[in-house]
């Protein structure tokens, strides 16, 4: 069984930075892909960044890239996403994701692909 807990969020001004953890309770050690998704209002889910277990490749979403970066503490089994220069348009609700397979890098931030979820938090960046 899988358990994603994430947190971290909260209200920031843009500008301001947020680190977001994910504690990845993984008793089989299945899961290769772990990632952050955010969705906002009236918007669909959308990919942050994705990391893979065991070659440390990371992804990243065209509007985050430079901003964020995303880590994984192995020997605590938690995943971080780091966020600088944060504007309001990064306001949302943030989740964690994990599925069991890397390959293909294509499907990276393809959102039915992920069998595991967390609770989400909430991010709330003021202009």
């Amino acid at each position: 069984q899988v358990e994603l807990v994430e947190s971290g969020g909260g209200s920031v001004q843009a500008g301001g930075s947020l680190r977001l953890s994910c504690v990845v309770t993984d008793n089989t050690s299945s899961t290769c892909s772990m990632g952050w998704f955010r969705q906002a209002p009236g918007k669909e889910r959308e990919g942050v960044a994705v990391i893979f277990r065991g070659s440390e490749t990371t992804f990243y979403g065209g509007s985050v890239k430079g901003r964020f970066t995303i880590s994984r503490n192995s020997g605590k089994n938690i995943v971080y996403l780091q966020m600088n220069s944060l504007t309001p348009e990064d306001t949302g609700m943030y989740y964690c994701a994990a599925r069991k397979f890397c390959s293909p890098s294509t499907s990276a931030f393809v959102a039915p692909s992920y069998n595991y979820w967390g609770q989400g938090t909430q991010v709330t960046v003021a202009s």
